[in-house]
């Protein structure tokens, strides 16, 4: 098992309570405060209570109305939390009204979010994206500061007008986008490097299938579940666990089914409503595996009442990166906890009901995959001189082959190969 990618859990968790604001403007407000719930929990928060309000409009001032922020405040008082977490991005000014008025501690969305990711990250590019995101998102806070400020004038004679404030916060925007240039130059090396990994795999002409989906799903499940069956090695597994985000970094592993069909399948960081736009641009080098895909594995929580928000989500986060027009199959996940009749169900070649955590449907999923990766792939004669050694090796290595004959003009493979290979070497080949 890999190194485990949680750190350990706090023996006493923050008591927190969850807040939310319904203006109408998100049809998914219950499914959301939910999902703030878990979101703490990701956190190691408990969460002690939730406060909602119904309103036109957010408050400028205190997001929530003001006789709201009373109500909060007595309830988060008699509760005793430590924390006070709001469901939406809290302005500067609102996030320092609240907690003057509240006199708690107060968190908002995406800086719990924010925080989690920051929990999580274990390579040095994961590490990389979670700080440009974090200081990206309190570099538009330090300039909602700085216009909040009410302006001091220097002193007779000063060279300068500002406030010692102001001051302040302009140093402090220095250092976070002097920051910013450095860690944007590190993850450009570090994408290089993924470029370079990418070209090789390409050249290798081994298929490229990602796993996409709402975090949760059960991406990390499914890939062990691969990883066991094909490779048999505990420690190419990946931490799979009941949290959201338990997973963050990019884990691409070669699963080999025999005969020379073989697909590299990535796990990459799971979605969720309301996710950080900042987050989504950080990890876009990261997500590049998804864009160069050959076919994309959407992991789909079918135990979710709300599983058709989480395709939606889905869709709409790979568009946001410009992951379109790639095949995709369909995996109704955690079905057999559906009362479904009977598992595998399959509809047409995209969609398919499984139980990885069961393993039920893993075979008819992996026949699934590699009839959509090797839907290029055709079947051809070669006869080979012995001198092209070279030429019989990459076959061998690279096509799936199904009968082999030494004949006194050369070798003669029976195989099925990519329909390029054929083209490559057309001199050799007389196809079926």
């Amino acid at each position: 098992m890999e190194e485990e990618i949680l750190k350990p859990e706090p023996q006493e968790w923050e008591k927190a309570l969850l807040v939310g604001l319904d203006t109408g403007a998100d049809e998914n407000f219950e499914r959301s405060m939910d999902e703030l719930g878990e979101l703490a929990k990701a956190c190691y928060m408990s969460v002690a209570g939730v406060v909602t309000q119904k309103m036109e409009a957010v408050n400028k001032a205190h997001y929530i109305g003001t006789g709201k922020v009373q109500e909060v405040k007595e309830y988060a008082k008699a509760l005793e939390v430590d924390i006070v977490v709001f469901d939406d991005s809290l302005t500067p000014s609102q996030l320092r009204n609240l907690q003057r008025e509240l006199e708690t501690p107060v968190l908002d969305r995406t800086t719990l979010i924010l925080d989690i990711f920051s929990k999580r990250a274990k390579t040095r590019e994961a590490k990389l994206q979670v700080e440009t995101a974090r200081l990206q998102y309190l570099l538009s806070r330090l300039v909602g500061m700085h216009e909040a400020l009410t302006r001091q004038g220097g002193a007779s004679g000063s060279m300068s007008s500002k406030g010692a404030g102001e001051k302040k916060l302009e140093l402090d925007r220095r250092k976070i986008e002097k920051r910013l240039v450095e860690l944007r130059r590190e993850l450009e090396e570090v994408s290089k490097e993924r470029e370079t990994q990418s070209k090789r795999r390409l050249s290798a002409r081994i298929p490229k299938v990602s796993l996409v989906g709402y975090t949760n799903a059960g991406k990390s499940t499914l890939m062990n579940a691969m990883v066991e069956r094909y490779l048999q090695d505990e420690e190419k597994k990946v931490l799979e666990k009941d949290m959201l985000f338990a997973t963050l970094d990019t884990t691409v592993r070669n699963i080999n089914t025999g005969n020379n069909k073989e697909f590299l399948l990535a796990d990459t960081v799971g979605f969720i409503h309301k996710l950080p736009h900042g987050l989504v641009k950080a990890f876009r080098s990261t997500l590049e595996e998804v864009k160069n895909a050959d076919l994309l594995l959407y992991v789909i929580d079918y135990s979710d009442k709300d599983y058709k928000q989480q395709i939606k989500v889905t869709e709409e986060t790979l568009q946001e990166i410009g992951a379109v027009n790639i095949p995709a199959i369909y995996i109704y996940n955690k079905a057999d906890l559906c009362s479904m009749d009977s598992l595998p169900k399959q509809v047409g070649d995209n969609k398919i009901y499984i139980s990885a955590k069961s393993g039920q449907g893993l075979s008819e999923l992996t026949e699934m995959i590699l009839q959509a990766v090797y839907a290029d792939y055709v079947q051809a004669e070669f006869l080979i001189p012995y001198d092209k050694g070279q030429v019989v090796s990459y076959f061998m290595e690279n096509a799936q082959v199904f009968e082999q004959e030494y004949l006194e003009a050369g070798i003669r493979l029976s195989v099925s190969c990519h329909a390029a290979d054929v083209r490559k070497y057309g001199q050799y080949t007389k196809m079926y």
